[in-house]
């Protein structure tokens, strides 16, 4: 798929602030029940503190955020491992999407899935993921999430139109896997303390909330 009908995300971790605005605007649109989140942010912390022979302190204490969804991949882990062929990539749009009247709620996907991006559903046993809010782009509206920033750190195009107002941005960061893994649709601007991806130097201080 050529990169003018490929949607994809942009995230600049230097302006996200961790307010979970994008978050909640997300479970409001698609009604997500409790546990659901298509769209996580992800606080990523790290460094000491040392004491030197005259009693001063030196830090190198970081923390930023990460606001991550499905990045509809040209790779997708989570399309390959469906038994079902539930999960799919759009040939119009590039999305990857789920098909809940095929899907049997196995998790394959979500094993697969190096950013936890499909989750399952427990009341009705069907995988459900971010599906790039589909019918607001149908209607010339940016994802919910987007629309919803209030430091404008997300944006939604296609790829094509990304770079072009972007660049190609940074590459990962983490908690992100290396990007080679799935090639996501994904451009991200690194936080001045972004650490490399899978470098392991930090990590996820609120897991409950991702």
């Amino acid at each position: 798929m050529s990169d003018n009908k490929q949607y994809g995300f942009f995230v600049d971790t230097r302006k996200c602030t961790g307010c979970k605005t994008c978050q909640i605007a997300c479970k409001d649109k698609s009604d997500l029940t409790l546990g659901l989140n298509w769209r996580r942010v992800y606080e990523y912390c790290g460094g000491t503190w040392t004491k030197d022979d005259n009693n001063a302190f030196t830090q190198s204490v970081y923390a930023y955020y990460a606001s991550i969804s499905c990045n509809h991949c040209n790779k997708p882990a989570c399309v390959e491992a469906c038994p079902t062929g539930a999960m799919a990539k759009r040939e119009t749009d590039g999305l990857v999407l789920v098909d809940q009247e095929v899907c049997i709620g196995c998790e394959m996907c979500a094993k697969a899935c190096p950013y936890d991006a499909p989750q399952i559903d427990n009341e009705r046993n069907v995988m459900t993921k971010c599906d790039g809010c589909y019918d607001r782009i149908a209607e010339g509206l940016k994802p919910s999430c987007v629309d919803s920033c209030p430091l404008r750190a997300l944006d939604f195009d296609t790829m094509d139109n990304l770079r072009a107002k972007y660049g190609n941005g940074d590459g990962h960061i983490a908690p992100l896997p290396p990007a080679a893994e799935t090639d996501p649709n994904l451009i991200l601007l690194a936080n001045p303390n972004g650490q490399p991806a899978g470098a392991g130097t930090g990590s996820v201080v609120n897991p409950a909330e991702v």
